[in-house]
């Protein structure tokens, strides 16, 4: 006897677990829950969600309600009678109402070993503060954000090369598999469910355009840390020697210096090294001057950087 399975997601995380589900012949996919399609890019072509593309390809019912409460589509999903939902990162608050139509029970797929950062950015916060280790959590869902009991968690490393999108790749994966491990306990009703910690509960709320500022008033590994926090979306920037520039990817320089936090410390062919506040600085790799195409620093120095070492060329916005 199958599984009667109702998926919601809507980003790319959710994609390799969607697809692990249409794998397993145990399970039945009833329907897939997304967000309505969304305007995007410069002419703001109206474009399905990586979640809604794979439902297609397997011809599921889908449902893109822009509020569940309330709406007819709530009502039939609810008439599905599914035995799981299943969500992972799919972007609304589910109704109790529909919470209590899963037979065997409502979980999430979520990233970010709970009760640390509650909410709809965990991944970004994990790279921006400098996070060494996070991972995925798979819990019951209860009306209040990610709070419910815990089923399983697996860990992963967090290492410099890493960015948001690396993270997001890698824990899509782990994530995909800590769920077909965790489903067969849940269904088979042996599985042991923990209670979050209140004490430890940290939250990662979506990010707002103020915090894509970079602040060079802060230690090189902090604006190293932010930099690759926010790539590929929705991207850190600072305003360079007056020109608002994205800023897409840096590195480390392990050479200490004297030099005032945004000032100039190296720049030739091929490099450019701007000063944090604590005698390190970042090497810029990437960048996008405003009204730019996104250059390598070597491209970006043969044509956009009137200024030498020794210049304050960071303005805080």
């Amino acid at each position: 006897m199958t599984t009667k399975i109702i998926f919601m997601g809507t980003p790319a995380f959710a994609v390799n677990i969607l697809e692990a589900l249409l794998q397993e012949p145990d399970y039945e996919l009833v329907a897939v829950l997304t967000q309505p399609d969304r305007p995007v890019g410069r002419k703001h072509t109206l474009t399905p969600s990586p979640v809604k593309t794979l439902a297609q390809k397997h011809q599921l019912p889908i449902f893109q309600p822009a509020k569940l409460s309330g709406s007819a589509e709530m009502d039939q999903l609810i008439a599905l009678e599914p035995d799981i939902m299943i969500t992972a990162a799919y972007g609304q608050f589910l109704p109790t109402k529909l919470l209590q139509a899963a037979k065997i029970g409502a979980i999430n797929v979520h990233a970010s070993l709970l009760p640390k950062y509650r909410g709809g950015a965990p991944i970004h916060y994990a790279v921006m503060n400098g996070d060494t280790e996070t991972g995925v959590s798979i819990m019951y869902m209860v009306k209040e954000m990610d709070a419910g009991d815990i089923l399983s968690q697996a860990r992963l490393p967090i290492t410099d090369s890493d960015t948001t999108g690396t993270m997001f790749e890698k824990l899509s994966l782990l994530g995909r598999d800590l769920l077909l491990q965790t489903l067969p306990d849940l269904i088979a009703g042996t599985n042991q469910a923990w209670p979050q910690a209140q004490t430890e509960v940290t939250f990662a709320p979506t990010i707002k355009p103020e915090e894509e500022v970079i602040d060079f008033n802060q230690p090189a590994r902090s604006i190293f840390n932010k930099i690759r926090g926010l790539n590929p979306f929705p991207i850190a920037h600072t305003t360079i020697n007056g020109v608002r520039t994205k800023l897409i990817s840096a590195h480390l320089v392990d050479e200490t210096n004297h030099a005032e936090a945004g000032t100039v410390v190296l720049k030739n062919k091929h490099e450019l090294w701007i000063a944090g506040n604590d005698g390190h600085a970042i090497a810029i790799d990437q960048i996008q001057p405003a009204g730019k195409a996104v250059m390598d620093i070597t491209a970006y120095l043969n044509g956009h950087a009137d200024f030498n070492e020794g210049d304050q060329v960071i303005t805080n916005e």
